[in-house]
């Protein structure tokens, strides 16, 4: 999964990314309300969910919120508050806001809301995903072959999770590292075939080829 954090406070947006990456999420940060909705609009679809600070410089929190839902764009949305900013959490939702968290807050508290986000019925995330003989539990990051747990890197299990969502999907190297990595990677890096192929090796020791395929060309796909 990967999501953007909107926060001017930087020391806070750090400890929000590396807490979360933790978990297996990909995040990007951006600290500026002007800059940040350009670039949400025009790349709204890499992104699963969108935490966003109430006061930013530039543009708002709540007026980007309700400039995205205006243009029809639907990602899940967490708006952060200061316990002295007086807003109704009814005008943060009547804004298109998902959810809302009041600062300080607890890291895990917020993983958990963003998670909880996901699973809503309306958004297709669904926390357990099978594909042969595979089973991923992605509420409590563990991964299965034949019900024996594999130990899979927090990167590993985000390319497995990503597979097991599109399954016989051909998918390129540039929408695995949109998905997978944050903005700031070198695209140019041949990171993507570095974690295949450990990853097959972790699926099936003998047969690499046995659920994860190379397009020769264009990607790959995960064989369903």
């Amino acid at each position: 999964m990967r999501g953007i954090i909107v926060e001017d406070e930087v020391r806070l947006a750090k400890m929000m990314k590396r807490g979360m990456e933790e978990q297996g999420f990909a995040i990007d940060v951006i600290h500026n309300g002007i800059e940040a909705f350009e670039h949400i609009l025009i790349h709204h679809n890499v992104y699963d969910f969108i935490i966003l600070d109430l006061m930013l410089p530039g543009r708002e929190g709540l007026d980007i919120c309700r400039g995205l839902r205006e243009r029809g764009i639907k990602t899940p949305i967490v708006i952060l508050t200061a316990r002295d900013q007086v807003v109704e959490k009814v005008v943060l939702l009547n804004a298109g806001a998902d959810d809302y968290m009041t600062k300080p807050f607890a890291l895990i508290e917020l993983i958990a809301r963003t998670r909880a986000l996901l699973r809503r019925p309306d958004s297709t995330i669904s926390t357990e995903l099978t594909g042969q003989d595979i089973r991923l539990d992605t509420s409590n990051h563990h991964a299965y072959r034949n019900e024996v747990e594999l130990k899979l890197t927090v990167k590993e299990f985000a390319l497995l999770e990503f597979f097991l969502r599109n399954p016989n999907q051909v998918l390129d190297r540039e929408k695995i590292l949109d998905h997978i990595w944050d903005f700031n990677f070198n695209s140019f890096s041949n990171v993507v075939d570095v974690h295949i192929k450990n990853l097959r090796r972790k699926l099936s020791p003998t047969n690499n080829n046995e659920y994860i395929q190379t397009v020769n060309g264009v990607g790959y796909r995960f064989k369903g």
